[in-house]
């Protein structure tokens, strides 16, 4: 039973959301960031990305870093660019890229339902991630940014969301990276008690995106409530906020593999080796999608490649093994090129499905790499298979797309 409830959104004037909402912490540099901040001081970077207000170079996890976000984040609030909502209410958000639309709830989510399993992951954390974002919530009291959750799609939650969809939103803005963003505020109360029901009747959330955030938050509210001897289970610090879509709306896209070098080996001995395991087609020059599970792209220098796996070299029956992700990391990452670790090895980069084929194409042509990689895109049941049955996902399997805006709703915990 998924434990969610409204709150008093922090939000900015209708007129402002353009000027204040911006890309995720983690998906831009520090530089990326202040060039597009420039000129704008309620850019929400000048909170989730201090630094910019600092010289090149400032170590972002300089105290003194945590500290411009939260004088960043009281100006916001004095300024009026941010103002909190009178009454409790939940949002609906939508995003439209390539002219598909998703909806999802904001919603604050408990804690408890994170620390007990109830919200499931896919994804390891790296501790010093985690450490990051727990200090950038503690020093502002406030999950700033939102976690991406899913959950099985659920009749009384779409009616929800057919019925407010067609009335006038809050805000309804196209960013400069063209994905459409709109938002309603649902303050009904019995749409409120719809939805706080339909809810209760998930048995589980599974986190798209946004492991370290989530993990971050909800460690940040169980500090919060061993902390307060008066602790009752229903402070705003006991939920973190996430915006839950169901999971048909949700789109996974490929995440997609270049590697430095062929571990000593000619582009002839690397496709020999390859042959053991898979069937391979040339494709000629043009990038060369990958048509299904277990089939593969591969771009040498002038040349893509069909690869199809043979029969035998995954297992459809084991939530990991399946995965193309797995059979590429085995087969050819680690069997012949030697790549023993994605996580750590200098060796090889990974290409969000959202950059293209051509992107895997122009690194290899320009010499940068040696070859890249295509995988068919992981599906969202996938996902969710693997977070039931415990197993953790290989490192960098899922790209989601659109991001969730960040500005555009925060919650306080205090």
């Amino acid at each position: 039973m998924a434990n969610v409830k409204p709150f008093r959104g922090i939000r900015p004037p209708k007129d402002l959301v353009e000027r204040v909402a911006s890309r995720p912490y983690d998906v831009l540099s520090s530089d990326e960031a202040r060039a597009e901040a420039a000129g704008n001081p309620m850019s929400l970077y000048h909170i989730i990305k201090p630094e910019i207000d600092f010289n090149d170079g400032t170590d972002e996890h300089d105290p003194v870093v945590y500290e411009q976000a939260v004088k960043n984040f009281e100006l916001f609030k004095r300024q009026g660019w941010l103002l909190q909502d009178s009454k409790e209410c939940y949002y609906l958000y939508a995003q439209t890229m390539d002219g598909r639309t998703q909806y999802g709830f904001v919603v604050a989510a408990g804690v408890d339902d994170y620390l007990n399993g109830r919200i499931k992951k896919h994804e390891l954390t790296r501790r010093e991630k985690e450490a990051d974002r727990m200090r950038h919530i503690q020093v502002n009291k406030a999950n700033i940014e939102p976690v991406f959750l899913a959950f099985p799609d659920n009749a009384a939650l779409q009616q929800v969301i057919d019925r407010v969809s067609a009335t006038q939103p809050e805000y309804d803005f196209v960013a400069p990276d063209g994905i459409g963003h709109t938002l309603w505020c649902v303050c009904d109360e019995q749409l409120i008690a719809t939805i706080t029901a339909a809810f209760n009747d998930i048995p589980y959330l599974y986190i798209a995106d946004g492991h370290h955030r989530t993990a971050a938050a909800a460690h940040v509210g169980e500090e919060m409530a061993h902390n307060d001897p008066h602790h009752t289970g229903k402070e705003e610090y006991n939920y973190l906020l996430a915006v839950c879509f169901p999971q048909s709306h949700l789109r996974v896209m490929d995440y997609n593999r270049v590697v430095k070098d062929l571990n000593g080996l000619s582009s002839a001995e690397f496709l020999d080796k390859i042959g053991e395991h898979f069937t391979i087609e040339p494709k000629g020059t043009e990038p060369y999608r990958p048509q299904r599970l277990h089939n593969f792209a591969l771009y040498l220098p002038g040349q893509w490649y069909s690869l199809t796996a043979k029969p035998g070299t995954y297992d459809d029956n084991d939530p990991i093994g399946t995965l193309d992700v797995t059979v590429s990391s085995n087969l050819i990452l680690r069997d012949i090129l030697n790549i023993q670790d994605l996580r750590t090895s200098h060796r090889i980069d990974f290409v969000g499905g959202i950059r293209g084929l051509g992107e895997l194409q122009r690194r290899v042509d320009s010499g940068e790499m040696a070859a890249a990689l295509a995988l068919y895109p992981v599906t969202m049941q996938q996902i969710i298979d693997i977070a039931d049955s415990g197993n953790i996902m290989p490192p960098k399997a899922t790209w989601f797309e659109p991001k969730l805006r960040s500005g555009l709703i925060i919650h306080s915990l205090v």
